[in-house]
């Protein structure tokens, strides 16, 4: 069998396919249908298990579907929740993850290689992740504690953040799509919204080198616009939400400063709470129909508690309390807007 597999290619997902069918056919015969993935299941599965030194199947290319993509992602994620230590070590390497970001991103590949392959990314980085469904990826705990990620197998995934980082690009796309309120050109698409959600957890890593890559390559700054570019992408808003917490959160005084001076964090809230209308310029991704008033923007609720959040951190950290003091324009809008917005959205003051 594994020599059978081990054939010409690069290394992608047709093993993780097969391996996923291995198991569930496996399990539901002797185990009466149920999937319950366990070391036990893992350590009985056969040599071929060897993944740094198998080669892909030449089935895996263009033309394979989304849910063999998707089966084997969920294998693979399964196998990094509960892997013995030798096969642990091995799909955490450098190697195995720079070799799964560079297959991802060949032109060839359909789109949902690359989700798919970030989610096992994202399983990698934090195990104990929900990562498949959105759904259930809103309603994760974003803030818990740091997640201690092997510093090898972040590094592996820096090698290309750089052209991972690229696909945030929208301004080549010329896909429309037509929506209640206006139109998106382009939509933000599945790909984009995976690669927000993987720098979200990237960020609670705490790597140092990590921080420093995402702000060299200006990848917080673009996540940022993302989500002004898109105001009624509620899962979009989380994940930047997550994004901003993470780095006001950060030891690293660089990250904290390049959020709020060269992202100009203050600035795009302030701006938004002013024109908080769905704009009608023709050349943002998100545009207003024509003929009827704009709608109000829809991420206002994540603006509000992103500036609750950076009023409590100035309360501890010297630095966002000086930058924020350093705004009047901030000190007025949180004196007589955020203050009374507080106040009439507290529910414990409502009366009937």
């Amino acid at each position: 069998m594994s020599e059978r597999l081990a054939v010409d290619g690069n290394i992608c997902f047709s093993i993780f396919s097969f391996c996923w069918e291995y198991l569930w056919v496996r399990i539901g015969i002797v185990d009466g249908g149920k999937p319950p993935f366990g070391r036990d299941i893992l350590e009985d599965i056969p040599d071929l298990w060897n993944i740094t030194d198998l080669r892909s199947l030449r089935s895996c290319d263009e033309g394979d579907s989304a849910e063999v993509h998707a089966n084997a992602a969920e294998t693979l994620c399964a196998i990094t929740r509960f892997a013995p230590p030798g096969l642990a070590a091995k799909i955490t390497s450098p190697n195995f993850t720079g070799k799964l970001f560079r297959h991802a991103l060949e032109d060839s590949r359909p789109k949902s290689v690359l989700v798919n392959s970030l989610t096992v990314c994202i399983s990698l980085l934090d195990p104990k992740r929900l990562t498949f469904g959105i759904y259930q990826t809103y309603r994760q705990v974003s803030q818990g504690p740091m997640i201690a990620a092997n510093p090898e197998t972040v590094e592996g995934m820096l090698e290309s953040l750089g052209d991972l980082l690229k696909l945030l690009d929208v301004s080549s796309s010329e896909l429309t799509l037509l929506t209640t309120y206006g139109k998106l050109q382009p939509p933000l698409g599945k790909h984009r919204l995976k690669i927000v959600e993987f720098i979200s957890v990237l960020l609670t890593v705490g790597s140092e080198a990590a921080e420093k890559e995402l702000i060299r390559l200006g990848a917080v700054q673009r996540i940022l616009n993302l989500f002004f570019e898109y105001p009624y992408n509620n899962f979009l808003h989380h994940h930047v939400e997550n994004i901003i917490l993470s780095c006001l959160e950060s030891k690293n005084v660089p990250l904290v400063e390049h959020l709020l001076r060269e992202c100009n964090l203050l600035g795009k809230i302030l701006e938004a709470e002013k024109n908080c209308t769905l704009t009608s310029d023709p050349n943002m991704p998100t545009i207003s129909a024509e003929g009827r008033p704009p709608p109000k923007i829809g991420n206002l609720g994540h603006l509000t508690r992103i500036s609750n959040k950076l009023v409590q951190l100035g309360n501890s950290n010297a630095e966002i309390q000086a930058h924020l003091q350093e705004n009047s324009e901030w000190v007025d809008w949180h004196t007589n807007v955020l203050l009374k917005r507080n106040a009439a959205e507290n529910i414990y003051q409502w009366a009937c």
